[in-house]
């Protein structure tokens, strides 16, 4: 704990010096330091993701995410600091927020989606086809090339999770055919970006849709076997979802136990740059041991 303070009270100083460069500085200046500092931002995010420690990861990420709206209001077109925010809003509700307090993650998915929707609009994406029809909206995705990938997926990726805690909102569930194009132009452009997460959003869907809605067990599967490459064995948090929508599905339950052995016993840092996020998939396999009974 006393690790955490130290970190809250070194980010408080960053930004009183930051205040005191904007009073007595230019604009040029001003966001010269401010993207230096988000260099340090980067690389904080980079050691965040190494921390085996979740009560520390949780407030770090709580107090990097205050400091880069704050950051993001004085330099509002600072890619960089968009894509960063997109990110860290989803990986903070994913991990720290949608288990225990849905409603609040929601708001936090959708922070993150706005921040990734002002990075793409600075790539020519027109952020006005999202309210226009399904074909104006998947010709607009064209425009979104391969550098551009890491902001369409934490973008659609937010959206996502917003739509999987609304699903008894219908208005929330018209939006989803358009977070599937922006996943498939993932997988068209780069389907390994992020372990192959776009393939873990189709896999997903498909299992947990039943089929007079789309559902389909044997696609889930396909988009699962794609997550595992990936994976490689050493990304835990595919094989969580694989236990709670395939498994369940199917209602094989010794599958289901044996994937969530597998996520619980893997050292959490078999991939030492992805530790933090094995760490909450294990976090989440032990949560849904708890809830097999109902499930099955």
């Amino acid at each position: 704990m006393a690790e955490i303070v130290e970190m809250d009270i070194m980010r408080r100083f960053v930004l009183i010096i930051l205040s005191f460069m904007w009073l007595l500085t230019g604009c040029s200046v001003q966001k010269m330091a401010i993207r230096s500092m988000g260099d340090i931002l980067d690389n904080s995010l980079i050691s965040l993701y190494e921390e085996e420690d979740l009560e520390l990861a949780e407030h770090a990420i709580a107090s990097d995410l205050k400091l880069l709206e704050a950051l993001i209001k004085s330099d509002p077109e600072n890619e960089k600091l968009l894509l960063m925010a997109s990110q860290g809003f989803a990986s903070y509700a994913l991990g720290f927020v949608e288990d225990r307090e849905p409603e609040r993650a929601k708001k936090l998915y959708l922070r993150g989606r706005e921040y990734g929707l002002q990075r793409l609009k600075q790539d020519h994406f027109p952020v006005y086809a999202l309210s226009g029809d399904m074909t104006s909206f998947e010709n607009s995705l064209k425009s979104v090339q391969e550098d551009d990938v890491p902001t369409l997926f934490w973008t659609a990726y937010n959206w996502a999770g917003m739509i999987n805690l609304s699903l008894t909102d219908p208005q929330a569930l018209i939006d989803l055919p358009r977070v599937q194009l922006m996943m498939q132009r993932v997988i068209d452009l780069d389907e390994d970006f992020f372990f192959g997460g776009a393939h873990l959003f189709f896999a997903t869907i498909y299992a947990l849709r039943p089929p007079i809605l789309g559902g389909n067990v044997e696609k889930a599967a396909e988009h699962f076997e794609r997550c595992f490459i990936y994976a490689n064995d050493k990304f835990l948090l595919p094989y969580v979802y694989y236990a709670r929508y395939y498994a369940t599905r199917t209602m094989d339950r010794e599958l289901f136990e044996g994937t969530l052995d597998k996520v619980i016993n893997t050292p959490a840092d078999i991939l030492p740059d992805q530790v933090l996020p094995n760490k909450i998939a294990q976090q989440k396999a032990k949560r849904l041991y708890t809830q097999i009974d109902q499930l099955f």
